[in-house]
């Protein structure tokens, strides 16, 4: 008897999961003392490939059903209204931040020249759609030992160009946000919080506990391997506000202005019954564009895998605090020489990481090269400080086009003293003290 489509279907899926087992989960080898222990890696099983090659069998490949379900079930855990997948973190910043710089915002529109409040210390990309737009990032310090923005520079970075607040939960630990919320409240600016780090990760707010990403106007996710999720590249952009999740959608989606869903026509009904602009009426929408925008769109394989991932992600977190919590206990009595990482107040951090600061006499290079050497993998706090890197040589050339608060000291220290290792739920217990006890051996070491 000849198998029917969805017979083969299963047959090939079920194929798929006794390969994951065998080939992939079974042969992955415990861990022993030796061996080398990254900063991140990949948590999966049968599911995220049963779920990937169910995808590659339909052959949609663009944004499709594992698209619509992951954006619906990222936006149900979060408790926001609207989530845009899109193909990657920096994508996110980069749709999140280009939002703001619609006509359809009138006089909050972000335009060329406006000034947007940020930190030195994080992620290029952060602060990179704003130079390319032509806007001027202010670049503000931030603190030890929470290494978010100083908040109490901000009106300092204030100025009537001012528009927005674009900055990062650093490593997992939401920064001020009860102080940012009101300082963007009293001038009437927006905030974006990249959330690309911190995914998972609550504050409270008001006698309510929120998720980070979901207290600004837009927040921003990244699903690259070393995050708290991942679907390989792939990102997200959520919103509360209907007319940004329009405005997200449209610079997304190549500019246009029709939002019917990839492979639905006309969903509105009124797709050759309208004027736009000065085309004649009755014109495509489908081809009408209301912005100049891009393709940011992930694949419906990148999504299945979400999907699977998504459904694992509570544990991740539970997972990265347990092992953020361990790994703190243990270097508890190293801190005359090393300073350690501290949530915000009001705050439950899902860490990506853990940071480190070497005191004076500790040095920071020395550490990390021994740990290295002892096979743990080791990364700095991103730019350091951003304002140091050659790409900025050639603006300061042509004049700036930024604008600095203060002197960035404390970027500038976490630049030559600050570094951090992982803490990613596939961690055991037994990396962990293995991390720790070479962290004792560098620092003791170090004299």
């Amino acid at each position: 008897m000849e198998k029917t489509q969805q017979q083969a279907r299963q047959e090939i899926l079920n194929l798929v999961a006794d390969y994951c087992e065998k080939y992939h989960l079974q042969k992955k080898k415990p861990y022993e003392p030796g061996d080398r222990i990254p900063y991140a890696s990949r948590v999966y099983d049968a599911h995220e490939m049963v779920n990937l090659v169910d995808s590659a069998l339909e052959f949609w490949l663009t944004s499709g059903r594992y698209t619509e379900e992951f954006e619906r079930k990222l936006s149900e855990y979060l408790g926001v209204r609207y989530c845009s997948l899109v193909n990657s973190g920096s994508s996110a910043n980069l749709n999140a931040f280009m939002a703001l710089t619609s006509p359809l915002l009138g006089d909050r529109q972000v335009r060329r020249g406006d000034e947007v409040i940020t930190v030195a210390a994080g992620f290029p990309t952060t602060v990179a759609p704003v130079i390319q737009y032509g806007a001027v990032p202010v670049f503000v310090d931030v603190t030890i030992p929470q290494y978010n923005i100083d908040a109490a520079q901000l009106e300092a970075a204030y100025s009537e160009k001012t528009k927005a607040v674009m900055i990062a939960h650093t490593l997992g630990n939401p920064f001020d946000l009860k102080a940012v919320k009101e300082f963007c409240g009293r001038h009437g600016l927006w905030l974006i919080e990249d959330n690309c780090d911190a995914l998972g990760s609550r504050y409270m707010l008001d006698g309510t506990e929120r998720f980070t990403g979901t207290v600004g106007d837009i927040g921003t996710s990244s699903f690259y391997p070393p995050h708290h999720m991942t679907m390989g590249e792939g990102g997200a952009v959520y919103t509360d506000n209907p007319l940004l999740h329009k405005i997200i959608r449209s610079f997304r989606d190549w500019g246009r202005d029709c939002s019917c869903p990839s492979g639905r026509d006309n969903t509105c009904n009124h797709r050759f019954d309208r004027q736009y602009g000065e085309l004649p009426v009755g014109y495509d929408h489908k081809y009408v564009y209301s912005h100049f925008g891009y393709n940011l769109k992930a694949t419906d394989l990148q999504a299945a895998i979400g999907c699977a991932q998504l459904e694992k992600f509570p544990g991740f977190v539970e997972r990265r605090r347990h092992n953020f919590d361990r790994l703190r206990g243990a270097l508890s009595d190293l801190a005359d020489s090393l300073i350690l990482p501290e949530p915000c107040p009001g705050s439950r951090p899902s860490w990506f990481g853990f940071l480190i600061t070497c005191r004076q006499g500790v040095d920071r290079n020395r550490v990390v090269q021994y740990m290295e050497g002892k096979g743990i993998q080791t990364r700095m706090l991103f730019a350091g400080n951003l304002t140091r890197h050659p790409c900025f040589d050639q603006m300061r050339a042509q004049g700036n086009g930024y604008r600095v608060v203060g002197d960035l000291q404390v970027a500038d220290r976490i630049m030559r003293d600050t570094f951090w290792v992982g803490v990613y739920p596939g961690m055991t217990d037994a990396m962990v003290d293995t991390m720790a006890q070479v962290i004792h051996e560098a620092v003791q070491g170090n004299g």
